[in-house]
């Protein structure tokens, strides 16, 4: 298997620049006329599936998921194998972190040889960025991606992620550890998490990989936000959109057009 960096840069050079999210709240699954139950979970992400086939990159949040006990794991286990037999590169938004076999454990599951395993997850480093390296080591050897939680779209995050450490914010250090890493690497396959709804943007300039950017739509970020963000090279850049895009639901042709006007206006920002 190729690296995961560059079965991205070419999903992207294909088919677009926005990972688009399967976030099945339950306030969703009743917009869509859908019960918050195991089976309207499942309904929700065959629509999902069918509209955003052939998309560079599909985003599942995993908490949601998790809250239907392992009915919902079940279903998330099929949604990210369809989406990948529909050429779809798969994000597991999971934001796991630990230490030692546990770290090690988590790996296995979402970049091992797990039913879980999609083509990347999101991690946290808040534990200490080494303490991700079964994640990153086991992530290499397979191929597949790791999005490193930087400096995050929620307000709460801002206090720890901005705080000074070493002459330097937190969310830089990030940034430095995975610029380092990826540079030890060959596909740029580490990339880190950078809320578009940041009043103050980290230096991106040279991170080395991906650059996920959540917030856009539902979370206040406006997509004007990306036309030079934090210095990234703009071929790097990854918005991620879901509400925006679901409210378009239940109906297939409709929830892939509101993700196509998405994919096309997103890719005019990143690339200018």
């Amino acid at each position: 298997m190729s690296g995961f960096g560059d079965r991205l840069a070419a999903a992207r050079s294909a088919r677009g620049a926005l990972c688009v999210g399967i976030d099945p709240h339950p306030e969703l699954l009743e917009a869509w006329g859908l019960a918050a139950t195991a089976d309207g979970l499942a309904a929700f992400c065959d629509i999902c599936v069918t509209a955003f086939a052939g998309f560079a990159m599909v985003k599942p949040q995993v908490a949601f998921f998790e809250s239907y006990g392992s009915a919902g794991y079940a279903i998330l286990e099929r949604t990210i194998a369809a989406l990948r037999a529909a050429g779809v590169l798969v994000l597991a938004d999971a934001k796991r972190a630990d230490i030692g076999s546990t770290m090690a454990a988590y790996a296995k599951a979402w970049v091992g040889d797990s039913p879980l395993a999609a083509d990347a997850v999101t991690a946290s480093p808040y534990l200490g960025f080494g303490a991700l390296q079964p994640l990153l080591d086991l992530a290499a050897e397979r191929g597949r991606g790791v999005f490193v939680l930087a400096a995050t779209s929620n307000p709460e995050g801002a206090g720890v992620q901005s705080a000074v450490f070493g002459g330097r914010s937190v969310a830089q250090a990030v940034i430095h550890d995975v610029a380092a890493w990826n540079r030890t690497q060959q596909s740029g396959s580490v990339g880190v998490v950078v809320g578009a709804t940041r009043d103050r943007l980290p230096d991106l300039s040279d991170v080395g990989g991906p650059v996920l950017v959540p917030g856009i739509g539902a979370q206040g970020g406006r997509p004007e936000a990306l036309g030079t963000f934090g210095g990234a090279p703009s071929n790097q850049l990854w918005p991620a959109v879901s509400r925006a895009v679901l409210r378009a639901g239940p109906d297939v042709a409709a929830l892939r057009a509101a993700a196509e006007r998405m994919n096309t206006a997103v890719a005019y920002l990143v690339a200018r």
